[in-house]
């Protein structure tokens, strides 16, 4: 017998129990998305690995470990995407979107990171991202804030996750503290850890989010950034932070949030969670005025953000906010040759004047017990019988599956009337 082949570690199947989970999700991001006016943008899987160097930055977790380089035939360098923002800005750029343009967008898709796999973080995994450009004023800040402040709502989380958010000002200021924060690690190196050495002088705002307790004793005694900002960077998050009181969202804001891309600058974010453990971040982003001219194109304001999807399933499963329904409400079974064939058209008009019901169709023979337990696992609020009496006489048995109210026999001609009040 030949050995089974399993799926990649960290690649996960996501079964036919799980998908209607998903399912809820996924439209609950388009319909949020559509609410706003957000267009939806697909971009390839894979890229240019230079399209992630130049974005992420090369002293990054993501491009130091994680990625999935390989050469192609042609010698070229490619990598499947570890996230969305870099691939929508290359789109942009590539197809005359940006520049003197509004946009929003957003997208939904599979990303990939080479990491240890654990629950809520896997190799490859789901994500789905806003990203507006064009637009330099704090309200767009506020607006992608407000718009996933609305996506809590709308999946019964808000009293779950928490705001919290900063600003990293503009290149210059980050700049000028940057200096000063070296300065400073540098007089406490011996008590840095192994990563925040190695990223005191190409990515030192790093080090302010450190997991490491000695590390963070040093960081908690640091120069603080607001203290660089000037007043324009200053009246920037202001505004964020007036429409975001002005709205009654709560927030704290935390002078060490830097997020872990080299891209962002000003307003950053990130929505946390005490209900899972270690992985409490499910929605992260913020400003990244500099990206667009950064990939090639002309300087172009932008502003967005991102959330692991496979995260925001494991809360709802969690916390059991999950609204599942029935995969079928009705299900048709018949005796005999004529009419099962009798039943595959029945079920075919219903679907064609109740588009909205969903109706499975049994297949495979049997006898009445099977199919009725078929019926029974299938979830269908009602089955539908049909033998040789009922054909001859243009009739439909109607077996309640879900209740206790008897089985009756209606005309076939008026079934479908039948099931719009029945099946609501």
């Amino acid at each position: 017998m030949a050995k089974q082949i399993q799926a990649i570690r960290g690649m996960n199947d996501i079964l036919p129990s799980q998908t209607p989970l998903w399912q809820q999700l996924e439209n609950s991001i388009r319909e949020l998305t559509a609410s706003y006016g957000y267009s939806e943008i697909r971009t390839p899987i894979v890229e240019s690995t230079d399209l992630f160097k130049r974005s992420i930055g090369e002293v990054t977790d993501i491009v130091e470990k994680e990625m999935y380089t390989f050469d192609d035939r042609n010698g070229d360098s490619l990598t499947l995407r570890p996230e969305g923002t870099a691939s929508t800005v290359r789109a942009g750029n590539q197809h005359g979107l940006l520049y003197n343009q509004e946009q929003r967008l957003w997208y939904m898709g599979q990303m990939f990171r080479h990491e240890r796999p654990q629950k809520g973080r896997y190799r490859q995994f789901h994500q789905f991202g806003v990203e507006v450009y064009g637009i330099a004023t704090p309200d767009i800040d506020a607006e992608v804030l407000l718009m996933s402040a609305r996506l809590w709502q709308k999946m019964g989380l808000t009293e779950y996750v928490n705001l919290e958010i900063n600003t990293l000002g503009d290149s210059e200021e980050r700049a000028t503290y940057r200096e000063a924060l070296v300065a400073y690690l540098e007089q406490h190196i011996d008590a840095l850890d192994d990563d925040s050495k190695r990223r005191l002088h190409s990515n030192p705002l790093r080090v302010l989010d450190s997991k490491s307790e000695s590390t963070q004793a040093v960081v908690d005694n640091a120069p603080k950034l607001i203290d660089f900002l000037g007043e324009e960077t200053k009246a920037h998050f202001e505004g964020v932070c007036a429409r975001l009181d002005a709205a009654g969202i709560q927030y704290k804001i935390n002078p060490k949030l830097v997020r872990g891309l080299d891209y962002y600058n000003r307003t950053v974010f990130e929505w946390v969670t005490h209900s899972l453990g270690a992985q409490g971040t499910v929605l992260a982003g913020g400003r990244y005025d500099g990206l667009v001219a950064q990939l090639g194109g002309k300087p172009t304001p932008a502003v967005g953000f991102a959330s692991g999807m496979e995260r925001l399933v494991l809360l709802l499963e969690e916390l059991q906010q999950a609204q599942t329904s029935a995969a079928v409400d009705v299900y048709v079974a018949a005796m005999g040759e004529p009419a099962a064939i009798q039943a595959s058209l029945i079920a075919e008009n219903i679907r064609e004047q109740l588009p909205q019901l969903k109706v499975m169709t049994h297949c495979g023979g049997g006898n009445f017990k099977k199919q009725m337990k078929r019926a029974d696992k299938s979830g269908a609020q009602v089955a539908l019988i049909l033998g040789e009496d009922e054909l001859a006489a243009k009739q439909v048995v109607i077996k309640p599956l879900r209740n206790e109210q008897p089985q009756q026999t209606i005309p076939m001609d008026e079934l479908a009337q039948y099931l719009s009040q029945y099946c609501q």
